[in-house]
């Protein structure tokens, strides 16, 4: 984001808070918001003032479920408080104190093993979510030396860039928004990394792919969907790491891997969002 330019902030109250908020943030993605914060209890959502109209919110289906109850208000950022705006809610964080999540505004810290610089934009995956810290958390167990990695839904590209420096030999991201494939082109950029191939699309573009570490942090029902396909994707020996759900999906989330011929080995556990192990 630029600080020539004029954002309208909205300031969401959502009760209960899941899945309500991402269902939200989705919708107003779609709407042209480009931007979001996830506080302990609001969520923060930026769109340019030209942009912007008064009836932004007409489409936005979730505002009308009576199963939710979503309070906003919203305000003009003027261009000179954006910057101290945008820093003063975006946090770096350190994954098992290896790893550092940090804008570029951000200064790094000394003794971590990766120094990863996100410009997240309105795409999924800082690090502050529960999914992409856990998937973080993972992949900083691997052995990924000389591996060939797929991170499926890569949002920022946080974890296929996570995934080269631990040694993989190439990976591939893919994600079916236009606006997270542009997004992890410049962070795979930010970061000077070569040897990730960022691709817009879905599934389909694994066929006839092979993989020795398959990352999918989507949401449930994608998964369940994806898995007879990471499993004909995935190397003898590889591993399927999955999340973008809730503990009381794991057992189904298993089934249907155990159908696949995959096997269930350990899950994390964060604030009843899960990120489980597979192998084949």
């Amino acid at each position: 984001m630029s600080n020539n330019m004029i954002y309208i902030e909205y300031r969401f109250t959502v009760q209960p808070p899941e899945p309500a908020s991402d269902i939200l943030i989705a919708q107003l993605g779609e709407a042209g918001f480009e931007s979001f914060v996830e506080e302990e209890d609001a969520i923060l959502a930026y769109i340019q003032k030209e942009d912007w109209s008064m009836d932004i919110l007409n489409d936005i289906d979730i505002l009308s479920n009576p199963n939710f109850e979503i309070d906003y208000a919203f305000k003009e950022i003027e261009q000179e408080n954006w910057n101290a705006t945008w820093e003063q809610n975006f946090q770096p964080i350190v994954v098992d104190d290896r790893c550092m999540i940090r804008a570029p505004f951000h200064e790094t810290m000394s003794g971590v093993e990766y120094d990863i610089v996100i410009e997240p934009k309105m795409s999924f995956g800082t690090g502050h979510h529960e999914t992409t810290h856990m998937m973080l958390q993972h992949i900083l167990q691997l052995n990924l030396e000389g591996k060939v990695v797929l991170d499926m839904g890569s949002g920022t590209g946080v974890l296929a860039i996570l995934a080269a420096l631990r040694g993989a030999a190439h990976v591939d991201a893919v994600d079916i928004d236009n606006w997270c494939y542009v997004n992890a082109k410049e962070n795979v950029a930010r970061n000077q990394i070569d040897n990730v191939q960022v691709y817009e699309g879905d599934v389909s573009l694994v066929s006839g792919k092979s993989y020795d570490l398959i990352i999918a942090n989507i949401n449930r029902n994608i998964l369940l969907a994806d898995i007879p396909a990471y499993s004909k994707a995935l190397n003898k020996d590889g591993i399927l790491l999955l999340s973008g759900f809730y503990t009381e999906d794991l057992d189904m989330i298993t089934e249907k891997c155990k159908i696949n011929s995959l096997k269930f080995v350990k899950n994390i556990e964060r604030n009843n969002w899960v990120a489980a192990k597979y192998v084949n």
